[in-house]
């Protein structure tokens, strides 16, 4: 296998810097970096608005979880996208088949969406999985989002709490479960620079 044709996947909590990590891991390689622009491209092939991307993304609601079955994601990996299945299942095949399409283009970087669960079967693929400490990730959204405590601490568990539901729904696992992922990355009190090299270095990629 080509070393220097790898695929990376970035699974992130939130406020941890999993998304700034995995753009300077794509700046450093001079590959493509994915992260909302996947709702793009994915709202571009299947002729949905761009608006139900974002306001689905990366979330399963309730009335998702009452109108389908467990494992849907797999089902969905191999059933056309018919006008019957609901809103929010549409939406997350056409991310499916845009994370497909992109990887298939060339080395990449890919933040969240269920990523590592898409491309699982891909043998050139890095999955990575970005965590930190409750406190130094509420320390963080107070920072970058000139938040309160009490409003960093609710986005911090509102969002973990969504991605979890969408991750666990739609891929069929266990969000931030260390099997799903080839190297999971603390970030409390470490530099982003530094933490996006040992990515690299771990991928072997260039050597």
């Amino acid at each position: 296998m080509n070393t220097t044709r790898k695929i990376i996947t970035i699974g992130r909590e939130y406020g941890s810097g999993g998304r700034e990590i995995g753009k300077l891991v794509a700046e450093k390689l001079g590959v493509p970096f994915y992260d909302k622009e996947i709702l793009t491209r994915a709202a571009a092939d299947s002729g949905l608005a761009h608006e139900l991307f974002e306001k689905n993304d990366e979330k399963a609601n309730m009335s998702t979880l009452l109108s389908a079955s467990p494992s849907v994601g797999m089902s969905m990996s191999r059933a056309p996208m018919g006008l019957q299945m609901p809103l929010n299942q549409r939406v997350f095949l056409a991310q499916f088949d845009a994370i497909n399409k992109l990887a298939a283009e060339g080395p990449c970087v890919i933040v969240g969406r269920c990523a590592d669960y898409v491309l699982k079967d891909f043998s050139n693929v890095v999955h990575v999985f970005i965590y930190a400490t409750v406190e130094k990730r509420i320390e963080r959204i107070m920072r970058i989002e000139n938040a309160s405590e009490a409003e960093a601490k609710e986005l911090v568990r509102k969002t973990d709490r969504q991605r979890r539901s969408y991750y666990n729904f739609f891929a069929d696992g266990n969000w931030g479960l260390r099997s799903n992922y080839d190297l999971m990355i603390r970030t409390d009190n470490r530099n982003a620079g530094e933490i996006a090299e040992s990515i690299i270095a771990f991928a072997n990629i260039g050597k």
